[in-house]
Formats: C-alpha cells, structure tokens, sequence
C-alpha cells in the first residue's frame, strides 16, 4: 500500500511540475510554435519513438487522429526499413524520447534534414541529439521516475502522455472539433451511441402516429395501436404538434366511461414535451427520465417530424 501511494504521489508531482512548465515563457513560446505548426501542416503528424515513449507515441497518434489531426505512428525500428517512404515534406515528425539519445531515432533524423521535413522533439535532456536537431523542442521536466532503481519508465512516460492529451485537446479547441466531427470519427461502440443525433433513430413518415384535435377517441386508439409507440401526436391542420395522447390518457378515459366519438383534443396533453431532430439522442433520453416519460415527438419549426420511442434508444445503446 506504501508503495502504490508513493508511485501515484511521485506521478502526480510530476504533472505539477510539467503543469509549472506552462508558466515558463520560454516553453510556452515553444509550445504555441508547436501549435501553429500543427494547425499549418497540409499532411499528417507522423508520431516516432521507441520503447516506452513509442507506447506514448502510439497512444498520441490515436488521439490526434481521432480530434482532427491527422496522425500516424512510425516505428523506429521500420523506419530504415523503407517506412520513411511514408513521410513527405508536407508532413511533420513529432519525436518522443526521454533521454533524447536512442539510436533508432538516428535514421529518422537525418531523413528529416535531408528533404526539410520539419522536426518536433519532446525531451527531457536539452543536450541531447534529438534536441538538438528538431526545429522546436519541448523541454519535459526531469521527473523523478517511481522504480526504486530509477530506470523503469513510470513518471516520465506519465507526463508525457499527460503533455500528448494537453496538445490534442489544444488542437481540437482551436479547430473547434464539435461533437458532430467526433461522432464521424467514432460511429461505433457507446462513444459512437451517446453521439447519434434524435433523426437517426427516430419514427417518420407513415411511421409516426398522428390524429387531428377533432378526431374521435376511437380514430386516435386505433392510430396509437398502427404506430405501436404507446401514444398518438394531435396535429392542427398545419401539422403542428398542439398535444399528445398516449395510453395512460386512454386508460383514464376509459375509467371516466367517456364516449368514444368524443374527439380527442379533450383529453390530450396540450403542449407535449418535443425535442429537435439534431438534438443528441442522448440528451433526449435524459428528458425522458426526467419527465417520466417513454414518448418524445420530433419537431422542426413547429412542424411534426417525427417520434422518439425509449426503447429506440436503449436498444441502439444510449445511455
């Protein structure tokens, strides 16, 4: 326990201290450079490093492409083996190296010097070959690593993909990446789910039930059992959505013994619950627990579009 708290303690210093670095002007200088070339680039990010900091580099790749910046991982130890052919004079290398000093990094280097491949270092070592050579470097700080024997990466690798999440969300904010772009980036899984829009599952068209104000009981719980959505929209004559019937409002009126030739704009909710068709679908489930309700009608300028069921959502997994 002593030591799993000592390791999370050393970690979290050492984000203090890159957190500090920030408030150094000269980093902060670089670190904006670094920004306005990655936002200028007319290619792609090509991310490099080995061992643990090529882990990072993977991990920042990841996250780069999917926030708008177009990213890929080169390996060091492919690089000299034809996978410099994917870099061009359009793209820009972001090296990861702690010690600045690993040799795979050497045949990337010098490929970059000689077609004017503009070259990114993260380091800890201002003395080092790869800080030396990049056109901006940043400057990590020289944190203490966790391992008793000061040689597993632990901290450093931390802060250094504390530094890669920093500079993509930087980017992201400045591109004003919105939920529209991440949702075509990640259409699958929970993250693609919390990101559809009402009007990529809702009911349209024949599909939503829909009665005038002055249509009978009857004629609105034979529409209600069509659509099979447990309610019915009233719409006046324009198609705008005045009110809503549902089950609950029929099993009330069958109680009362109510006539069903009665029209049903007086027995309606007036002025339903709706929601837009660009609305997350997931901000539609969460009015729905709100208002204990299962039934949102669509509607756009007023005008009746389309229904929500929650069943929809749970099954295409919002949540």
């Amino acid at each position: 326990m002593d030591t799993a708290c000592r390791t999370l303690s050393i970690a979290a210093g050492g984000l203090q201290a890159l957190e500090a670095q920030f408030s150094d002007r000269e980093f902060a200088a670089t670190f904006l450079r670094m920004v306005g070339m990655l936002m200028k680039v007319r290619g792609r990010v090509i991310v490099t490093g080995i061992g643990k900091s090529g882990i990072v580099a993977r991990k920042m790749t990841a996250t780069l492409t999917s926030t708008g910046t177009p990213a890929i991982f080169l390996h060091p130890a492919d690089a000299g083996h034809g996978d410099l052919g994917m870099v061009t004079p359009d793209d820009v290398v972001l090296m990861l190296s702690h010690s600045g000093e690993s040799t795979e990094l050497g045949p990337i280097i010098q490929y970059c010097k000689r077609f004017a491949v503009p070259l990114m270092g993260m380091t800890a070592q201002p003395q080092s070959t790869v800080a030396q050579a990049a056109d901006v470097c940043i400057l990590m700080p020289d944190v203490q690593e966790a391992c008793p024997n000061a040689l597993a990466p632990t901290t450093s690798t931390t802060v250094q993909m504390a530094f890669g999440d920093a500079l993509a969300v930087s980017l992201m904010e400045m591109r004003g990446f919105s939920a529209d772009d991440f949702h075509k980036f990640h259409p699958n899984g929970r993250l693609g789910a919390q990101l559809l829009k009402v009007r990529e599952l809702m009911a349209s068209d024949d599909q939503v039930p829909m009665v005038r104000e002055d249509a009978s009981l009857l004629d609105a719980t034979i529409e209600m059992t069509r659509a099979r959505l447990g309610g019915t929209a009233v719409v006046d004559r324009n198609g705008r959505l005045i009110g809503a019937f549902t089950d609950g409002d029929l099993r009330r009126t069958v109680t009362g013994k109510q006539n069903l030739t009665e029209p049903v704009g007086r027995f309606m909710t007036v002025t339903p619950q709706a929601v837009g068709p660009d609305e997350l679908a997931s901000e539609a489930l969460h009015m729905m627990h709100e208002r204990n309700i299962m039934l949102l009608f669509v509607c756009e300028n007023g005008r009746l579009t389309g229904a929500l069921h929650m069943h929809d959502l749970l099954h295409a997994g919002v949540a």
